[in-house]
């Protein structure tokens, strides 16, 4: 029965779409600043220190990690000009069908030289955006507003496409038409789970959890995950979005509602795990590499 009430309750709710949640974002920040370099982490600071958005709860690194999305949903509810502009840019749907990343982005057509990367097509893919705003942010050239926008985004967009159900879909807008649920949790979208319920079941504290995660991340893992570009992160997340979190999924009752199984729980949250430490050492990698020219930390 409490099963059923939970049901009706959550499919009342509105469909989440902010990759991780805060919780997950903030964790990746953290991790990301563990492994920065000194001067790195100074100028990083120094420029985060410069928003005047007040959209982000202060402008610490894991705090400014939310912000891509508290900007994109600033004018959410009206359907206005910042929704409709960046919405795409979180997110590529590789069909879990045909795996085509590059008929997900849309073909990667280059931005024109005199348009940054903060004012790019609607109809562009998060791969692509990670690209234009990592090169607007290692050169000297571009201007200091521009700079911050492009580090705001970089510190969210790298989170995002870790999440599987950001770079995968199975016609259902990445686990947002899928009703799913699971013993001791409330129901809601497959999206919503592996946005937020199965990074809260590792720990719901962003600090414990990030240095708990901290402590599993060794030299090793580190040097094989800085290895590969946004387009083979895109990739990894779509194998786990086809294998593991659609790939798993049970067959869904009579009313199209899938009750996960503790196995299932057990390896979506270990996958989660591991996907939030690959998204805080490959951001920190790749700030590193931006603004201090190397691509591990000296700590």
């Amino acid at each position: 029965m409490w099963m059923r009430l939970w049901l009706l309750i959550g499919l009342l709710l509105p469909a989440g779409a902010e990759a991780w949640g805060d919780e997950g974002h903030e964790v990746i920040g953290l991790i990301a600043e563990h492994f920065l370099t000194t001067p790195v982490r100074l100028k990083v600071a120094a420029l985060l220190a410069t928003d005047s958005s007040h959209l982000a709860t202060d402008t610490s690194l894991a705090s400014e990690t939310t912000w891509a999305d508290r900007f994109r949903d600033s004018d959410r509810s009206s359907g206005g000009a910042r929704y409709r502009a960046t919405r795409e840019w979180h997110y590529v749907d590789i069909e879990i069908m045909n795996g085509d990343l590059d008929a997900a982005c849309f073909g990667s057509p280059a931005l024109p030289r005199d348009r940054p990367a903060s004012a790019a097509p609607a109809h562009r893919c998060i791969v692509d955006q990670i690209e234009a705003f990592r090169d607007e942010l290692s050169s000297p050239a571009t201007p200091a507003a521009e700079r911050l926008l492009a580090l705001q985004f970089l510190l969210h967009l790298v989170g995002d496409l870790h999440q599987p159900l950001h770079a995968s879909d199975d016609e259902d807008r990445g686990g947002n038409d899928k009703q799913v649920v699971a013993a001791g949790f409330a129901p809601g979208t497959l999206h919503q789970y592996w946005d937020s319920v199965f990074v809260t079941r590792l720990g719901e504290n962003s600090a414990t959890l990030s240095q708990r995660l901290i402590a599993e991340i060794t030299p090793t893992l580190r040097r094989e995950w800085t290895r590969d570009t946004a387009a083979d992160w895109a990739r990894q997340s779509f194998a786990l979005g086809r294998s593991l979190a659609y790939g798993k999924l049970p067959r869904p009752d009579a009313a199209g509602v899938y009750e996960l199984p503790s196995s299932y729980v057990e390896a979506a949250s270990d996958a989660v795990r591991v996907q939030l430490e690959r998204a805080g050492v490959r951001l920190a990698a790749l700030l590193n590499a931006t603004l201090g020219g190397s691509d591990l930390s000296d700590r």
